[in-house]
């Protein structure tokens, strides 16, 4: 879903505690671990949640996970992804396709507010919608858009009639035309990216701000914020009724402490925890059972920028892939955060491959091909910056430097990682993405297609670019895992990116807590959480 530079972890991961949205209903479901005293909340009433404040409330200008892991509690998309990776009815209560899947419609739920009570229809969604390809300000996640026929080109402002873009309401209808059959795009609705928000979000922007008349769709609405915590109270005009929680408090200061010291504490009932505290807490027999592994939809990996020299060049991005032992190195750089990638598309991932489609390891090769692109022994080549953080970088420069001969430079940036990747980009980052959506292309088009948003290598191939088409065009399962496939194969041979790993998230949510379990998306559904009485 949204990209963010390695070192910027603590925003990066994020429990999740989803309920599962079954024909309009919530469903909650429990933890089974045995509940001891510590672990009984005497206020039943309240959730504390330890996660990072959000730089954004605005569904349309976030690009960040911790941002959409708080709005997508404020603001509701017609549709959800439940814990088993389907796409559920949410503002929505049903859609259907026509004209051989290029429009599809969505029926709205009858009789339908916002917090203030005032109405909530089809024509608010496709107000929201535009707000994500306003020329003056794209959404960071346009790409999502690209199914809509003349969206991205009024993003572009290649085109200043809205009514050249496929989006209209009728009455509870919302009907969206599309440039191709995209069977998906109920699911990539699902992401905060397409939440709905009112019409004075724009004259007041103010009004996302607590005591400024904050107006939302979510379960919850925002009573008070500020840098120490965030509180949420119900929504009593929610689509599915009022949450069981009322209050929920998003704590973003713990004073120093430790997640885990939080947690025991009892000031905090979901918690991240670091991997590495994760290998005592499975052995403690208080907090052991209260620990929690997800593997997440997410991917860590390096992208070269291949605008320019050197890595415009295939064979010196090969030589820098194939180099190296990428499983070696992986395994013993790893701390517990992630499994050794084999393609950009991480396990779980409904359609995915089972192939491998890691670049071979070929130390001889690769010095062949930096030697046949003019810098045999590494003798000429420019030091290169990469932009990073994680301890695997390290040991990437010192393997480059041993087989390639070449030099290595890592740098770390917090704050304006975005804008170096925009305005000064270095020849290497490492980033890390969690899906939009649970599907394929949210890893391979989103991240890599030719003009995408979210192609920060600034990469293009057409024959990616039609294996891509051919997959979200194409009905058969097979013919479109095949495409994919194809698609994973162009990226392995042209090294536009290297896959890393996929990442292992780990939290403490407490015993007697039911719906706090996750489907690694990356966003808790706070909407789904209540106290077993």
């Amino acid at each position: 879903m949204v990209a963010t530079a390695r070192m910027t972890t603590g925003r990066r991961v994020g429990t999740v505690a989803i309920a599962i949205l079954a024909a309009g209903q919530l469903l909650l479901f429990p933890i089974t671990s045995p509940i001891g005293p510590r672990a009984v909340r005497a206020a039943a009433d309240i959730v504390r949640i330890l996660i990072g404040p959000a730089d954004s409330l605005d569904p349309a200008r976030q690009g960040d996970i911790g941002s959409a892991a708080i709005s997508a509690q404020l603001f509701e998309t017609l549709t959800a992804i439940d814990g088993a990776l389907q796409t559920r009815p949410a503002l929505a209560a049903s859609w259907e396709f026509r004209d051989s899947g290029r429009t599809v419609v969505f029926h709205l739920r009858p009789d339908q507010a916002f917090s203030d009570g005032s109405p909530l229809t089809a024509a608010d969604v496709v107000r929201s919608w535009f707000r994500i390809i306003d020329p003056a300000h794209p959404s960071p996640l346009v790409s999502l858009m690209g199914d809509v026929d003349g969206a991205l080109a009024y993003a572009h402002g290649d085109s200043a009639d809205p009514g050249s873009v496929g989006l209209s309401a009728d009455g509870n209808d919302v009907t969206v035309r599309l440039n191709r059959p995209a069977t998906d795009f109920p699911t990539i609705v699902s992401s905060p990216t397409f939440a709905v928000v009112p019409a004075g979000i724009d004259r007041t922007p103010s009004t996302l701000q607590a005591g400024h008349g904050f107006v939302g769709s979510g379960g919850y609405v925002l009573s008070s914020d500020g840098p120490a915590k965030t509180t949420l109270t119900a929504n009593d005009h929610y689509w599915a009724g009022p949450p069981a929680i009322p209050t929920v408090e998003l704590v973003h200061d713990i004073g120093g402490r430790s997640d885990v010291a939080a947690f025991e504490d009892g000031d905090v009932d979901i918690a991240d925890v670091a991997p590495f505290d994760a290998t005592w807490l499975a052995y403690d027999p208080t907090l052991g059972p209260e620990l929690r592994r997800t593997d997440g939809l997410s991917l860590q990996y390096y992208g070269f920028d291949t605008s320019r020299p050197p890595f415009d060049d295939v064979r010196v991005r090969q030589a820098f892939a194939r180099a190296v032992d990428w499983r070696r190195l992986i395994a013993l750089a790893s701390t517990g955060t992630g499994i050794p990638a084999t393609g950009m598309v991480p396990p779980g991932i409904p359609g995915r491959t089972a192939t491998d489609f890691l670049p071979p390891h070929d130390p001889d090769g690769a010095r062949g091909l930096l030697a046949a692109a003019g810098y045999p022994g590494g003798s000429g080549f420019p030091t290169t910056t990469l932009l990073g953080g994680g301890i695997e970088d390290r040991a990437f420069a010192a393997e480059l430097r041993r087989e390639l001969g070449v030099t290595v430079q890592v740098e770390i940036q917090g704050d304006g990682f975005f804008d170096r990747l925009t305005d000064d980009p270095p020849d290497m980052f490492s980033m890390g993405w969690i899906a939009d959506y649970p599907g394929p292309n949210d890893f391979l088009g989103i991240l890599l297609g030719s003009g995408a948003s979210n192609n920060y290598g600034r990469w293009s191939s057409a024959p990616f670019d039609g294996a891509i088409g051919e997959a979200l065009t194409a009905s058969d399962p097979g013919t479109v895992r095949a495409a994919f496939d194809r698609a994973e194969g162009i990226v392995r041979d042209e090294v536009p990116a290297i896959p890393l790993t996929y990442d292992v998230d780990w939290s403490l949510a407490r015993t007697g807590l039911l719906g706090a379990y996750t489907n690694g998306l990356g966003i808790i559904r706070m909407a789904g959480l209540a106290w077993r009485r």
